[in-house]
This record gives C-alpha cells, structure tokens and sequence, in this order.
C-alpha cells in the first residue's frame, strides 16, 4: 500500500476545488483493497489519527480538505468493475472508479446511468454518493440517492458493513444505505457502490431560450413540461456568457441585448420526431412574451455546443476563486427568491461581481460572488462570511436549503442550523458517535461533536 509525503502531494490531495483553506496533511495513503482501507482505520483508531476520505476532490464546501495533519485516504487504486448484472440491469463498482468511466462501462452494454455533470470525468463515485450529488438531468432522473441499491463501507471502528446489497426490495428494517448517502465521509468509508441502471436513453435535442425578466422562467418551464419529456432544464444570466466566451473564444448564438436571462432546456427527440412539437411551443411561448429569443439544435454536435454555455460556467470563473452559495427552495419560489437575493446582495455589495446560474427546473441556485482583483482570498472568504448570514435569513424565510447539492464540508458547518434544528443536528451528532466512536473520520466536516 503506498504511502507519499511530499509536498506537492500533500497539497494536491489536501484539497479540494475550495480555495479558502491551506491543506496540511501529514501524509496519503492508498489502499487497492477493502482489507486495506480496514487496516488503515484500525491503525488510526490506535494512534488517534483522524482520516479524510478522498474521491476526485471536485466538491465545492471543504468536505476532502486536510487541513489540520490528518492522514488523506485516497480511492484512487479502487477503481475496478466488481460486477454487471443486465438482467436488473445494475453495476458493482470500487468505490474509486471516476463517474465517466462508469458512464462509458455501462454505454458499451447498451446501458445507461443517469447522473451526470461536468466534473463526471474526475469525480469518483464513492465521493458522489457521499455527498449525494445531483447534476444536470435532476429534473427527470433525481439525485444521486434515487440509484444507490447497495453500499460497502467500512466504518469509524472498522467493522465492514455491507448495506442492502444491491437488493431492489428490502423491508427488513431501518435502512443504513441511505445514512451514508449524503454522509460526507463522516460515518464511513464508501468502498464499493451497487448502483441501477437503465436502457440507454433516446435521441436527445437541445433549446437554447433567452429572457427578458425572470417571471418568464417559470411559464414556459410549465409549458415545455406539458409539450415535451424534459431531462433537463438549467438556468444561467448574463454575466455567465461573458466569462464563458472569454474562455473559450465561442460566440454566444442568440441576443445578449435582448436577453438578462437563459435557459438550456434538454428533451428527448428519438429521429427528431419531437422537433415541431419544441418549434410549437417555442412560437408560443415567443407570442405569450415569455420568451424574446431562442435557437435548436439540428444535431448531437449542435447540442454539446449550447450545453457549453451552461456546463463551462464554473471552470471559466474559477480563477477568480468565487464565493459560492449552493441554494434551494421550492420550484414555483425561484424567481421571487431570486430577485429578493440578487437586490440583497447589491444592497450590501454593489461592487461585487455575482454570477447566478443553476438547475433551475429543480429549485437549484449557484450564486457566485467573484474575488476582485486585489484582494486576498482570506480578505474575500470574511467579505462572503459577513454577507451569508443575510443570505440565509433569506433562505430560510423561504423554507429552504443553504446547500442543495455541494454538501456542509467546513464551508457550511456553522451555518448548519439556518436548515436543520438544533435536534436534528444534536440526533446527527448521536448517529456520528453511533458509527465513528472516536471522531477519527472526517472531523470537523459537516457538524462539530
């Protein structure tokens, strides 16, 4: 089982695409089988030494970061296919295994797994499943949760448990499968995932809408549902063009003028027999106002091209170390909630750059407040840390969620309480000490003991 300590290492495995703190850890290790990962913890438990599980590290809330000398247990050696069964059809994988290879393993069986999102390539699925990530096509297929039949995990004592294995129907009891779901690495260690599968989807087609105001957002979502199978519908403003065109020299197709407010709708079109039923709609929603420009794509290529203007958003402004804020409320609350946000944080901020965009069919907003030149990120992480509290307040007057899908981690730890009760949080710190007696997995992440 190898082990590396040197410092380009500890900083590369010490974080994760949070920048807001220095990664410390005292060394990584990287166990190739399950006997290894129990060995670890063992050790661990003995010597006092907490651990931070590590996937691809992709997470936006702290959750992979070490940053006080723990010891970084990394899947990357467990990436094998365990087992594919196409009769149900589901796939048994090392917890390892990067979400893109698995999307290419179960296409070459004719087989699909619904998840998806940018980072699909680096993130890995044992990372994924404990922080129950969502994606692009949440509207149709649900989060992460919704395809987790089976998990083996090793817990904070070193017990191996393996957790609904696989089964469809099971009513035997609580079920622990879906503790972990979402658990962050606080629990335990995912090391394989059983997940479902299913047929390889359709031929898929793309709408690119622009909007004048964003009350329109919410009508023609209602609309499109009626007129077309949605898999997706994802939101993004202004701002986003300008930082995806500056990244990648594209020329943004419909007008910026015109438009405050886009929209990348995805819908199934197999032999492009839905495509005078998206024209319909389209003409329609044009006459009713909702909707001031728009273009369709023509073919598979035309399709990966607009989902640009949406999936490249957060890697064209990363170097400017945004501030991020994971928000949900209910679907028909997005654009009130949003317009009472975006005027708070103008009132508060008015030289601030924000960038919203978001999956917006399912409640789901980004707000990213963007580092200005000049100042520090330590500067910066006490300017987003004095406006999250109003942020919140918001939020919660709205019965929401200060973190949809990018998890607690330490970004978030303090502002748990903005979401859940001072009994849940004391019930999860009951259930931690259930599973990790000693603290030694994940400390500090999500809630403090």
């Amino acid at each position: 089982m190898q082990t590396l300590s040197d410092d380009e290492s500890l900083l590369h495995y010490g974080q994760d695409w949070t920048r807001f703190w220095r990664p410390a850890p005292s060394r990584v290790v990287f166990p190739e089988h399950i006997e290894d990962v129990v060995e670890i913890v063992q050790q661990a438990r003995r010597d006092g030494i907490p651990l931070v599980p590590s996937g691809g590290r992709t997470g936006l809330s702290g959750g992979a970061t070490a940053a006080g000398g723990e010891v970084v247990v990394s899947m990357d050696r467990m990436r094998r296919v365990i087992d594919l069964d196409v009769a149900e059809p589901s796939i048994q994988v090392e917890a390892g295994m990067t979400v893109g290879a698995l999307h290419a393993a179960v296409e070459e069986r004719g087989l699909y797994y619904p998840v998806d999102w940018a980072a699909a390539g680096s993130s890995q699925v044992g990372g994924s499943i404990a922080t129950n990530a969502g994606g692009i096509r949440v509207l149709r297929y649900g989060m992460t949760r919704e395809w987790v039949r089976g998990l083996r995990v090793v817990t904070g004592t070193g017990e191996i448990l393996d957790l609904n294995r696989g089964l469809i129907k099971n009513n035997t009891g609580l079920d622990l499968r879906h503790l972990m779901v979402g658990s962050e690495g606080t629990l335990g260690i995912i090391v394989a995932a059983t997940l479902g599968l299913l047929p390889s989807p359709p031929e898929r087609s793309v709408m690119l809408l622009g909007f004048a105001e964003l009350g329109a957002l919410m009508p023609t979502l209602q609309r499109l549902r009626q007129e077309l199978e949605l898999s997706a519908f994802e939101f993004f403003d202004r701002g986003s063009i300008r930082h995806v065109s500056a990244a990648t020299d594209q020329v943004f197709p419909l007008d910026v003028e015109a438009c405050r407010y886009f929209a990348v709708i995805e819908f199934d079109d197999p032999g492009g027999a839905a495509q005078e039923r998206a024209l319909d709609a389209f003409e329609a929603l044009m006459e009713a106002g909702h909707v001031s420009d728009g273009t369709l794509s023509q073919s598979g290529g035309q399709a990966a091209e607009l989902w640009l203007w949406r999936e490249a958003i957060s890697e064209s402004i990363a170097g400017r170390t945004p501030y991020k804020n994971d928000l949900s409320v209910r679907v028909s609350r997005v654009p009130g909630f949003l317009e009472q946000l975006d005027k708070l944080v103008g009132e508060h901020y008015p030289d601030l750059e924000v960038i919203w965009f978001g999956h917006i069919g399912d409640g789901n907003l980004h707000m990213n407040v963007l580092r200005p030149a000049g100042v520090s990120i330590e500067e910066f992480h006490a300017m987003g840390r004095r406006l999250s509290p109003l942020v919140f307040e918001l939020v919660q007057a709205h019965e929401g969620s200060i973190s949809a899908e990018h998890g607690v981690g330490l970004l978030k730890r303090d502002d748990l309480h903005w979401s859940r009760s001072a009994a849940e949080i004391e019930f999860m710190r009951s259930i931690k000490r259930q599973f990790d007696p000693d603290g030694i997995l994940n400390p500090g992440k999500v809630f403090e003991l």
